[in-house]
């Protein structure tokens, strides 16, 4: 792999007009894809296989006159104080806006409440239900503004006027202002990790083309495909973060090889033949992990996998061609202030350069003049902190992340409802009417649907489910039974006395459905319980079922990958180990933000409820490929050094000293990446961005520069340990470029009558006395200068 990518890297360095060109055609074609193509619509959530789905589908069939899972609104109107909605003024006021709707575009019904009953005890609030013939998200304009100006008419009456269900329900719009906090921390990151505007602006740059390319294109499929407006933010929260990441690895080790003296078209070449590989590797973990959220069964959840993977492929082609094009035209200004030619790839001191520049021809090569080494850097002084003292280091990280995943084990699943709005919109001031005037379980019916068709006697058998139900206990009321034109179906709505997103209404639905069983078998009739709130309860429970076995195949794969990559059975145990810990204090965090309500009034976030269902399995599908990525650009580098003969701990130490920085200022331009979601209003998004902002600060600095070394450390030589019979069968994957270490450079490539060779076991070493000619580390054997032959 690392040959391959090599070339890949040396052929864009030299075609990098072509390569650049290319680039920017795809991302015009893009641009103008998605501004030419129709605006994508939001659509509902749907679990194929569920029985309150099952029973949507059999209402869509039997009730073609209506859309089952069609937007519904209700106003709900509350009287001045001291009055009842009931007096002739204020009913008056009532019958005028409702009269308003009637024939009006789209709609399909309007209740009465006055005829209806849907009118409070103390006759203070009434409500009125008003059905549409299209789906929510193909409300037009002209009936959302119909509705929004009855509701004004009654206002200006006197009355107090919210209007709830999901016929307003706006799109969330992709973008917008809160994302430009992590382009700024990126940005700032960038620059003190690289040390140029430069290098950092280049970064910047590529990974906007990536996401600028795969937001078109989801714009641009939006229609086709059916992509939602989750998809395109999470396409764009993956894309930006990974795409700078990426980046930053194949520029940083560039910079690395002009250091020790690589001409930019081999410095680009192994750039993207070594961080280019392990780009790849943990790009495929991604996209591997993204697009097995298909497994989980909700159309949803697969789109917004297949986007988020998209988005990902793209940002690693783009670093893998496009950046070592701009390295080509950006050579010099990247490149770091002090690339100098060196002998073995490393930097030459003045004396040597000065000695070497004034030697006769054929003389005896000088010794280079010996250095002083500068003072550690923070990456290689923690290495050593954990080497002394590895037990103390994993017990504190271990009962730390611990102690954080303990909210963990009271997660809640759900999915937000009208609940879960600001307070500031009329729907969660019509949900918070509804729930004073009539109790808490209105806002969240039950729909009880019955199949007659194979009944021989379909009026005892709709008597007999409403007297079942209504003896459920937790049953509010039972309204009375619908039926269609053929009278084989029969439909009862059900409230409960609890709150949509509580546990006691999770527990209503499964005692419905175990009660009606004996009704079903006595009487040979089919009898689902469905609505908004038995489907989201049906979700959440299939999400918590698919939790378990997605995590084990994510692990079993973690494992598979890194043994082939780390020629280890350890390494990849530890590294699945540590990332269950940092999911699990990702999830402790999700739940003390947004079930305790912990921090939320700093996060603005405005009300607790259950974690939304889709966030477990997505956050694991993201972080394990972020996990894996770390892992593989920290611990390659420690491999190598231990391969080459370091002993463990050096090995650890040298890893960290090339890679520490890195991963670090990696780590922290994702975070910020996350983070700048937290803003939004969209409460998906906003638990997405405090779940993989969180998920990973703890994997890549407490679980990949903590817990990791201190297991080497404790672990010596037995960490890489691999039984012979897997040492046989598992391919060989040049994850860090060995086959490029043994390479020499095109620079040090001259004729062989210039150049003196001295033979050597496994190694053909060229004299130092060419001038300006470099070869790295591990192509040579480390031999004293004065003991070369002339």
């Amino acid at each position: 792999m690392a040959t391959f990518l090599y070339r890949i890297g040396r052929w864009a360095f030299r075609r990098r007009r072509l390569v650049s060109g290319v680039w920017l055609g795809v991302l015009v074609v893009a641009v103008v894809a998605a501004a030419m193509a129709p605006e994508g619509k939001e659509e509902d959530l749907s679990m194929p296989g569920t029985e309150s789905q099952k029973a949507f589908d059999l209402l869509d069939k039997r009730f073609p006159q209506s859309n089952s899972q069609g937007a519904e609104a209700r106003l709900v109107f509350r009287a001045p104080d001291g009055q009842r909605v009931t007096a002739r003024e204020n009913r008056a006021a009532v019958e005028d806006a409702l009269g308003s709707l009637d024939g009006g575009d789209q709609v399909a019904s309007t209740t009465d409440p006055y005829e209806t009953g849907d009118v409070s005890e103390d006759g203070t609030i009434a409500y009125s239900t008003i059905t549409y013939t299209a789906d929510a998200v193909d409300l037009t304009e002209p009936a959302k503004s119909a509705l929004e100006d009855a509701a004004s008419q009654a206002r200006e009456a006197g009355l107090t006027v919210e209007i709830g269900g999901s016929a307003l329900d706006a799109e969330e719009e992709p973008g917008g202002t809160t994302e430009i906090i992590g382009v700024v921390v990126a940005a700032v990151v960038l620059v003190l990790a690289l040390g140029s505007v430069v290098a950092a602006g280049l970064s910047l740059l590529t990974a906007f083309v990536g996401v600028a390319i795969a937001f078109g294109l989801v714009s641009a499929l939006a229609v086709p495909l059916g992509l939602t407006s989750t998809v395109a933010i999470l396409a764009l929260m993956l894309g930006l973060a990974v795409g700078i990441d990426y980046t930053l690895f194949i520029t940083s080790r560039f910079r690395d090889e002009r250091a020790r003296g690589s001409e930019p078209e081999e410095a680009a070449g192994r750039a993207v033949g070594t961080a280019g590989s392990a780009v790849v590797f943990a790009g495929a973990t991604v996209f591997i992990a993204l697009v097995g959220l298909g497994v989980v069964g909700i159309p949803e959840l697969t789109r917004i996998g297949m986007g988020g993977a998209g988005a990902v492929a793209l940002a690693v082609l783009v670093a893998l061609t496009l950046v070592p094009a701009l390295f080509g035209h950006f050579a010099k200004r990247v490149s770091p202030a002090r690339a100098k030619p060196g002998v073995w790839g490393r930097p030459l001191s003045r004396a040597v350069r000065k000695a070497r520049s004034s030697r006769r021809p054929g003389s005896e090569p000088p010794h280079p003049a010996p250095t002083a080494a500068g003072r550690a850097g923070l990456a290689t002084r923690w290495a050593r902190f954990v080497l002394r003292r590895p037990a103390a280091v994993l017990l504190i990280a271990g009962l730390g992340l611990g102690a954080v995943a303990v909210p963990a084990l009271g997660l809640e699943l759900g999915l937000p409802g009208d609940e879960s709005k600001s307070v500031q919109t009329t729907q969660r001031r019509a949900y918070d009417l509804l729930s004073e005037g009539f109790g808490p379980g209105f806002n969240g019916p039950l729909t009880v649907v019955v199949d007659m068709s194979e009944v021989t006697d379909a009026p005892a058998t709709t008597d007999l489910v409403v007297t079942t139900v209504r003896g459920v206990d937790g049953v509010a009321s039972v309204g009375d039974p619908v039926l269609s034109r053929t009278k084989d179906t029969a439909v009862l709505t059900v409230v409960p006395r609890t709150a949509p997103n509580s546990g006691e209404t999770k527990d209503l639905v499964h005692a419905i459905r175990g009660a009606v069983s004996g009704v079903e078998a006595d009487t040979g009739a089919g009898i689902l319980v469905t609505g908004t709130t038995a489907l989201n309860i049906d979700i959440s429970e299939a999400m918590s079922d698919a939790l378990i076995p997605y995590l084990t195949v994510v692990i079993g794969l973690a494992v598979l990958l890194l043994t082939v990559v780390f020629r280890s059975v350890l390494v990849p145990v530890k590294a699945a180990l540590g990332f269950l810990l940092s999911v699990g204090a990702a999830f402790g965090v999700l739940v003390a933000v947004f079930q305790w309500g912990w921090a939320a009034d700093l996060l603005g976030i405005e009300q607790t409820g259950p974690v939304m269902s889709l966030m477990p399995v997505l956050i694991i599908g993201i972080v394990f490929g972020l996990a894996m990525d770390y892992e593989v650009f920290l611990f390659t580098r420690v491999r190598e050094e231990y391969v080459h003969g370091a002993a463990p701990g050096e090995a650890i130490v040298s890893g960290f000293r090339h890679s520490g920085r890195v991963v670090a200022a990696a780590a922290t331009i994702m975070v910020g990446v996350f983070a700048g979601f937290i803003g939004m209003s969209s409460p998906t998004i906003q638990t997405m961005g405090v779940g993989l902002a969180a998920a990973v600060a703890f994997d890549a600095f407490v679980v990949r520069m903590a817990i990791a070394p201190a297991v080497l450390a404790l672990l010596g030589h037995r960490a890489w340990w691999l039984p012979p019979i897997l040492s046989r069968v598992l391919p060989h994957v040049d994850i860090e470029g060995e086959k490029l270490s043994r390479r020499a450079p095109a620079s040090a490539t001259v004729s062989a009558a210039a150049v003196p060779v001295v033979t050597v076991p496994d190694a053909t070493v060229r004299d130092t006395t060419v001038p300006d000619a470099t070869v790295p580390d591990a192509a040579v054997p480390r031999l004293p200068v004065g003991r070369h032959r002339h």
